[in-house]
């Protein structure tokens, strides 16, 4: 089980860094000001930038003071905390993002077993009978199963994280282990099987391994080819995170996350507006919509964890104390 306790070596107050700050600040802010213009976009029609020059410009306008906002945002961050050091604004960055998966975990685990027992309960037939006509009008439709179960099940994943101090990734993998292993047993011992078990199994190793992923690099856990990297002292190893973490990872992230929400028909904005279901129908679970936007997830949580080593690195290079050692690089 991964906890998220907050070190007490991380120094709060250091040599002042305001561009490296503004920048990282600037990242976060605007990446929060992209998802609230483009829930503007897929669910009130406002036209994004793209509508400068067009009829009804006034939409447009809105989405640019948007970013503005955000840009002064970062600006009020970094002029009203100078002093503060970059591996504790890192700190507090990573913390936010932990939360965010610690929700999210909880979110999945709860409509994953759900949206599993109301498949299993269509699959049967017994919907009707068990809940009456109601129930089973409604529980038939992806678009009244998404926003009556799957939201609020998302919210109280966050309520309970709010409780909790650990990621959850053991107990995924557990799950996912037991799903599959009641796949084994219900097919070959009981020669019974539903789409909703596959479904079951997908949704979580999707998760599994892309909420987990910033946390990997968190921890420096992904591939890294260190022929030369590995030879290097703590402050040039700082400068090359610090030039790959812009020019690779942040690049990266928002490549996926502008092609991912390009507008109401993108691979995420479609199947998330309109509660997409997979080919399974009525007999499997009702979150292939989810699965589109857990790209999203990964990408938004991999942008966000890489502000965090951004600041970490660029602390390295500056020399400065409270240097994390990672439980990657400690393990060898």
């Amino acid at each position: 089980m991964v906890s998220d306790s907050a070190p007490t070596e991380i120094p709060r107050h250091g040599r002042p860094a305001p561009i490296v700050r503004m920048f990282g600040w600037s990242v976060l802010t605007i990446l929060a000001a992209f998802l609230i213009n483009n829930a503007l976009v897929v669910y009130f029609g406002f036209p994004g930038l793209r509508g400068f020059g067009a009829e009804g410009a006034g939409g447009a306008w809105v989405h640019a003071t948007i970013y503005v906002i955000a840009i002064a945002a970062a600006g009020a961050i970094v002029g009203s905390s100078l002093s503060r050091s970059l591996r504790w604004d890192a700190h507090l960055i990573h913390s936010f993002n932990v939360y965010l998966i610690r929700g999210l975990f909880w979110a999945v685990f709860f409509i994953g077993i759900a949206d599993a027992g109301i498949a299993f309960l269509r699959a049967e037939e017994l919907v009707t009978p068990l809940l009456g006509e109601a129930a089973g009008h409604n529980f038939a439709r992806a678009s009244w199963v998404g926003p009556w179960i799957h939201v609020p099940l998302i919210v109280a994943g966050f309520v309970v994280a709010l409780f909790t101090r650990t990621l959850g990734f053991t107990w995924l993998a557990l799950l996912i282990v037991a799903a599959e292993l009641l796949i084994v047993i219900s097919r070959f011992v009981f020669s019974y099987e539903q789409a909703l078990m596959g479904d079951l199994v997908r949704y979580w190793y999707a998760a599994l391994f892309l909420f987990a992923s910033a946390y990997t690099l968190f921890d420096e856990g992904h591939v890294r080819v260190d022929v030369i990297y590995a030879g290097l002292g703590r402050t040039k190893r700082g400068a090359v995170n610090t030039v790959g973490t812009i020019m690779l990872g942040m690049t990266t992230t928002w490549v996926i996350i502008a092609i991912a929400f390009n507008g109401p028909q993108s691979i995420i904005n479609a199947p998330v507006k309109n509660f997409e279901i997979s080919q399974s129908g009525p007999f499997g679970m009702y979150i292939k919509y989810q699965m589109a936007a857990l790209i999203g997830v990964f990408a938004i949580t991999m942008l966000i964890e890489f502000v965090s080593y951004l600041f970490d690195a660029v602390a390295d290079k500056r020399d400065e104390p409270g240097h994390r050692e990672p439980a990657a690089a400690a393990a060898h």
